[in-house]
Formats: C-alpha cells, structure tokens, sequence
C-alpha cells in the first residue's frame, strides 16, 4: 500500500500554518505598549512644565512637584532648591530609560516574534536591530532594568532622610539582585552563543 507523502516544502500543513499565524495574537500586546508609550510622554511633559512654571515662582505647581518626587521637609517650601531640581530631573530621567526600554520590547519583540519589520537601508534603523534574536533580546533588557533600577536607588539616596533604612537595604539589595542576574544572563548567552573570532588575513609567505 502506497504511504501518504510529507507535505511539500513550502506548503505547511493547515495546523502548522494556524499555529504559526497565531503569532498575530501578540500584535495587540505591542499596541498596547505604544499606547503606554503616548502615556509617558504626556507625563514627562507635564512635569517638565510644572518645574519650569516652578522656576518662575508658581507655588502651586511647586506643591505639586514636591508631592509627585515625595519629597519632605522641617521648614514650608516655598522656592524650588538643587534637591527638587535633581530628583524631578532624575524622575525625567527615569521616565526616558523606561520609554527606551519600551522601544526596544515592542521594536526588538516585534521583530523577533511577530514579523520582519523590513528596514534594511532604512537611515534612521537601530544598529541592534540587525542582529536582534531572543538572547540578545534579554541581555538588552537586563541592561536597561539595571540603568532604571540605579536612577531609583539614587533618588531614594538623595531623598534619603524621608526613608527607612530598611527602605534603603531593600532597595540596595533588590539593585544588586538585579545586577547579578544581568550577569547571569550575558554569561549563559556567552556560553551558549560563543563568539568565535574572525580569521585574520595573511599573504601567501605566511605573514599575517
């Protein structure tokens, strides 16, 4: 009796083609994170304006940097002083690292898991993204989970006296969990992905 031939190449069983295709279910997901991305920004332009309107002398808009950066004091804040300055640039400075971070999940995830994106030769296309696959994926967003995770942990030090110092245990401990399993990552991506280097040309009297 003659056997059921293999499916030709190119012309994948209807399951393989419906599991692949459900790939398509992550493009909501990567919506989603644009729209948190409009969030973002929207909330960096609204305190960068509330510390500019405070340089000015608007104490409303003082009050309410003071309450957003958790900031406290024995005496009435009455003028924006190089502490609220540092730690509301520092929160703007965290809100750019997580927009970067953002970025590089829905750009590098999109790319990996979804479909090509199709930007060779584009000018403005990511060095990354030409070699962008899951492991490189990770290693990027260990890395930008530590810078995010450093802002933090300097904010908190400067504030420092509106802490605990179980507060600031947790914080530095948590920071150099975070460190150690970056690390972790890029070693196991080393061990599994080794990089073997490139052969150096040489003439044919054998010099190199």
């Amino acid at each position: 009796m003659a056997q059921p031939r293999p499916p030709a190449a190119g012309n994948p069983h209807p399951l393989s083609r419906l599991i692949f295709a459900s790939r398509w279910l992550q493009l909501p997901l990567y919506l989603g994170l644009i729209l948190a991305q409009g969030v973002y920004v929207f909330q960096f332009w609204k305190e960068l304006v509330h510390l500019i309107e405070a340089a000015f002398g608007d104490l409303h808009a003082l009050d309410i940097l003071v309450q957003s950066i958790g900031y406290k004091s024995t005496a009435p804040v009455t003028a924006l002083n190089e502490t609220i300055i540092m730690l509301v640039v520092l929160g703007l400075i965290d809100v750019v690292m997580i927009s970067n971070l953002l970025i590089m999940v829905i750009v590098g995830g999109y790319e990996t898991f979804v479909s090509r994106l199709n930007l060779q030769g584009h000018p403005d296309q990511p060095e990354w993204l030409d070699h962008v696959n899951a492991s490189v994926l990770k290693v990027k967003l260990a890395t930008a989970i530590i810078g995010i995770s450093s802002i933090h942990l300097l904010k908190t030090f400067i504030n420092a006296d509106n802490y605990s110092e179980k507060t600031l245990l947790w914080q530095t401990l948590i920071h150099v969990a975070f460190l150690f399993s970056a690390i972790a990552i890029a070693t196991a991506d080393r061990i599994m992905h080794p990089h073997t280097p490139a052969a150096v040309p040489h003439d044919g009297a054998g010099r190199h």
